[in-house]
């Protein structure tokens, strides 16, 4: 134990979207950077996991894949079993995963007992070997309304009480608490640490699978992460430059992997008829697209907020409501704050003109190149995320492996006594 490397599992349940995934990638890159005798491995079921690259010492390991419908229950993505079977499976595959790796720290994102409770008897379980248990947490989970009544049904508060040793919020308390509203005990108050935002950056050789639009001039991203849901700003941002064919800066739609098919051929067969805007399915390097840039449309997923800090763009935040109203609090405490712009397609002044909302766009999208830029606020630890989390894991995994020398000297002495 004393001379293995350090050993951090990382548990993402990944029922929809990107956002998990690549919060937790993020995470495992930093740390294999920050320490060459750390290796991560991360449990995922996302489907596209494989399409990503990873550093050496991080690897994954992938379980059944399940989708959230609309009335908020779970389906399996592939597998012809019933939920109740394919939770089983994937519960089975964490624990044995999780106790033949014997990882120093294991982070478990958002999910405190994971989906549908199938992270739970490993964390009993991890914690009976002394591993450090880690509850990591976005900026915002949703409204403190919903979210209290919904970790109640969980039943959650005795496992951030009794199994979890820290809790690690990927934000700043400025900006959000997470766990307003849940009337926490103190011993779990106690437990929290605000990291600040997670930086992201280029890496030296990053280069995306597609070539750079518009041959290198200016340009609109228009991206709402995996683009499950993101039809609503596509189709915005789109009816703006079809009424308004002299937009000054073209766009540029990264639509995601998870946009429908039939949508995004409707999308490309009118942008055919545009000279100024340009699509492209996916890229596992979006980093490059953002730092080219000059303006950010989005919808204002954790990542995506990350990156506009990361590469300070100028943004506009065009949140989903539903089923969540995360998206929503974080852009428009960022409004509050200066750090970006945000616009409603349900607001008063919309709702009276439905059929010229395309000009409220179009003039938010002139106006945005010129927009300020997050870094005019000056917001201190802002993204001192990834630094921070590399350095709770130093003293977590020290913590644990001081834990098993002490195990391992009181087993020693007993056994001396025995003989």
């Amino acid at each position: 134990m004393a001379t293995r490397n350090r050993r951090v599992l990382i548990y993402s349940h990944d029922t929809f979207g990107l956002g998990h995934l690549r919060r937790c990638r993020a995470l495992a890159h930093s740390l294999v950077q920050h320490d060459p005798g750390v290796s991560v491995l991360i449990l995922s079921g996302s489907p596209i996991i494989g399409n990503f690259e990873f550093r050496e010492r991080v690897d994954f390991v992938r379980i059944p894949g399940v989708i959230k419908l609309q009335n908020g229950e779970y389906t399996p993505l592939k597998l012809p079993m019933d939920i109740e079977e394919t939770v089983a499976l994937r519960a089975n595959i964490i624990r044995h995963t999780a106790l033949s790796y014997e990882p120093d720290v294991f982070i478990v994102d958002k999910e405190p007992h994971g989906m549908r409770g199938e992270v739970l008897d490993t964390l009993i379980a991890l914690k009976e070997r002394g591993t450090q248990l880690v509850l990591g947490l976005r900026d915002i989970l949703d409204d403190p309304v919903l979210l209290a009544p919904e970790w109640q049904n969980k039943n959650v508060l005795p496992t951030l009480e009794n199994l979890y040793d820290e809790i690690w919020i990927y934000g700043l308390p400025q900006v959000s608490n997470p766990l307003e509203g849940l009337n926490l005990p103190a011993k779990v108050a106690r437990k929290t640490v605000y990291t600040g935002y997670l930086r992201r950056a280029l890496r030296s050789n990053s280069q995306p699978l597609a070539e750079m639009p518009f041959e290198d001039k200016p340009y609109i991203l228009v991206t709402a992460g995996g683009g499950g849901d993101g039809e609503q700003v596509f189709d915005w941002v789109l009816r703006a430059y079809e009424n308004d064919p002299a937009q000054p800066v073209p766009a540029f739609f990264v639509f995601g992997p998870f946009l429908d098919p039939d949508l995004q051929s409707q999308f490309n067969a009118r942008m055919a008829r545009l000279d100024n805007v340009d699509s492209i399915t996916f890229d596992n390097h979006p980093e490059a697209f953002i730092s080219n840039a000059s303006g950010i449309v989005a919808m204002g997923g954790y990542n995506t907020v990350c990156e506009i800090l990361s590469f300070d763009k100028p943004a506009l935040i065009v949140p989903r409501t539903r089923p969540r109203l995360e998206q929503f609090l974080r852009a428009s405490r960022m409004q509050e704050m200066g750090l970006v712009k945000m616009l409603m397609p349900d607001s008063p002044e919309i709702l009276d003109n439905p059929e010229e909302d395309w000009k409220i766009m179009a003039t938010a999208l002139r106006h945005l190149p010129q927009q300020s830029v997050p870094s005019d606020v000056i917001v201190p630890g802002l993204l001192d995320g990834l630094r921070n989390v590399n350095r709770l894991v130093d003293i977590a995994a020290s913590r644990r492996r001081e834990k098993m020398r002490v195990i391992a000297r009181e087993t020693r002495g007993r056994h001396a006594g025995q003989s």
